[in-house]
């Protein structure tokens, strides 16, 4: 197969499950860069024998982390996927098609953007937000950039084009996951939300989860995915309530990191999350 001069990037922590079928989905690539954050199960051993270049270093949040793993690449264009994603055969054959050489068109493109379709609790959610999640993960990383907080990464690029193939995202593992991913989420909003001078707002507590559940499951039609649409709603909402609970803990107990409600007792920055994964845009709207 012919290898296209671009180096995927994924950052890892525990991601045995996932990281062989992250990294076979892309085979075009000249190059695999790992950034793990110490991982305890054989993430990097699996990665290593699939080809890819393993760096290990301290956990710096997301935006940090990605950074970071996109400056240890060989290759200006890059490839950036999360562990639970991988390219679908058709996104992988539309990228394979592309001229990533000098000469080429790609002069005038900084980035490609690509639907990213998420599997949850036995079937591919299309709706309630979740579908088509557009994930701009393609890029040139000397036009574009990494943007974000403790939350909300993403890549900032001016000139785009869009891809029609879907990323593949195996957000959650099974519901206790999803809520130990809400609930850590949560409280990384939380703590954006105090850094930015937000105060708690009773209202809001009380109306932001209703108005969630209504966007995702009504306005957006989550309930055309049946029963796991509206698991997906409920969740959504009480990962919004969590995120106003745990700003009014942090208010109360004035040292700016709550506990009762499972907020985080580090700073985000320093301490790892349970996976380095990102969610759907929608359960991310927090």
């Amino acid at each position: 197969m012919k290898k296209l001069p671009i180096s995927l990037v994924i950052i890892t922590l525990n991601e045995e499950q996932n990281i062989a079928r992250c990294i076979k989905s892309a085979p075009f690539v000249s190059e695999i860069v790992v950034l793990d954050s110490g991982s305890q199960d054989a993430t990097g051993s699996i990665a290593q024998s699939l080809g890819a270049r393993v760096f290990v270093e301290s956990w710096q949040g997301y935006f940090k982390q990605k950074l970071r793993a996109t400056e240890l690449a060989l290759h200006p264009w890059i490839l950036s996927l999360d562990a639970d994603e991988a390219l679908s055969p058709e996104l992988a054959r539309e990228i394979q098609g592309l001229e990533f050489f000098e000469g080429s068109d790609l002069s005038g493109v900084d980035g490609f953007e690509m639907p990213r379709l998420s599997f949850h609790l036995g079937r591919w959610i299309r709706h309630g937000g979740w579908y088509p999640d557009r994930q701009l993960r393609l890029f040139h990383r000397d036009r574009a950039q990494w943007q974000g907080g403790m939350v909300h990464e993403r890549v900032a690029a001016k000139k785009v084009r869009r891809l029609q193939g879907d990323l593949y995202h195996f957000v959650f593992q099974d519901l206790a996951d999803q809520v130990s991913t809400n609930n850590e989420y949560s409280g990384l909003g939380a703590q954006d939300l105090k850094s930015r001078g937000k105060r708690f707002s009773l209202t809001l507590l009380l109306l932001k989860p209703w108005s969630k559940f209504i966007e995702t499951y009504f306005f957006k039609a989550g309930f055309r995915d049946g029963l796991p649409g509206f698991i997906i709603s409920v969740g959504a909402a009480y990962s919004m309530f969590l995120k106003y609970a745990k700003l009014w803990e942090m208010e109360k107990r004035g040292d700016g990191l709550g506990s009762g409600l499972g907020a985080q007792v580090e700073p985000a920055a320093a301490q790892a999350p349970a996976s380095a994964k990102a969610l759907p845009q929608t359960q991310a709207e927090q």
